[in-house]
């Protein structure tokens, strides 16, 4: 995909990840806005792997831990082919496989998920497990920034830097906002590239909205080899509809039938801009 598809697609799967949660009256909407961009990235520029042989062994490993933005990542998912996209009209409904967070029932998902701080140590067994099996695929995991002072994570830092997982690679959706507040009054989380350094890890910081930083960051070899990546990416949280940009009331609010055709009409105009 070249640059401007990339973006084009950005605004198709935040449209489609409204329209699922507006039809559903449930979703994590701000959060799944942030984190579209990087996702987009992850499945269409990066990610080795195949909707027609999701469990080939040497596939690349998306595990997103930051499971409650998980309709950002169904929208993804039905869009590459790993399932039918009007099945996401059932999205939270009763026996339905399209719950609140991801399920392995779901396919090209590879873990359940949505306890916060379980997607990296997970992501960490997976790139040891593939040294030393001697693979070359990779394992890609996205945290949120309200999650990362779960202690899990620091634990899962360190054991990466100890067995030299340059194959690992852990992306920071930092919207800089949490469910009930900014970082900074909830828990801050100051200085998170000089932690990630001293515990061993090579860090770089992009514009989480911005594609071909994403593709740089993501799509060329470890940045330092023998030492486990960490990407901070910037960004907004309901990040593509004005009225949702930073403002807390969306982490998981649903939007009213004017403020959904009002979405629309918004993501509508940034799709005429970028053609």
């Amino acid at each position: 995909m070249t640059t401007r598809e990339l973006q084009l697609k950005s605004v198709f799967l935040r449209k489609q990840l409204l329209k699922y949660i507006y039809n559903a009256k449930a979703g994590h909407t701000g959060g799944s806005l942030s984190c579209t961009d990087i996702l987009n990235v992850l499945y269409n520029k990066v990610l080795h792997i195949d909707p027609n042989d999701a469990k080939n062994p040497n596939r690349d490993r998306y595990i997103q831990s930051k499971g409650h933005s998980v309709e950002a990542l169904y929208v993804t998912l039905a869009d590459k082919g790993f399932f039918p996209e009007e099945e996401l009209y059932t999205l939270c409904g009763y026996q339905s496989p399209y719950i609140g967070h991801p399920t392995k029932k779901v396919n090209g998902m590879e873990q359940n998920t949505g306890a916060l701080g379980h997607g990296l140590p997970i992501c960490v067994g997976e790139a040891i497990a593939a040294k030393l099996d001697n693979k070359t695929h990779r394992i890609f995991t996205m945290l949120g920034d309200g999650e990362l002072p779960e202690g899990s994570n620091w634990e899962a830092f360190l054991a990466a830097k100890h067995y030299k997982l340059d194959n690992l690679y852990a992306i920071l959706d930092y919207n800089k906002q949490q469910i009930t507040g900014n970082n900074e009054e909830v828990m801050g989380i100051d200085s998170v590239r000089e932690k990630l350094e001293t515990f061993g890890w090579s860090v770089k910081e992009v514009d989480g909205h911005d594609v071909e930083q994403l593709t740089n960051a993501l799509n060329n070899g470890p940045l330092e080899v023998g030492k486990p990546n960490f990407i901070i990416a910037h960004t907004i949280k309901g990040k593509g509809v004005s009225y949702m940009e930073g403002n807390l009331k969306w982490h998981h609010g649903v939007p009213s039938a004017d403020e959904y055709a009002l979405a629309q009409i918004e993501l509508n105009e940034l799709e005429a801009a970028i053609l």
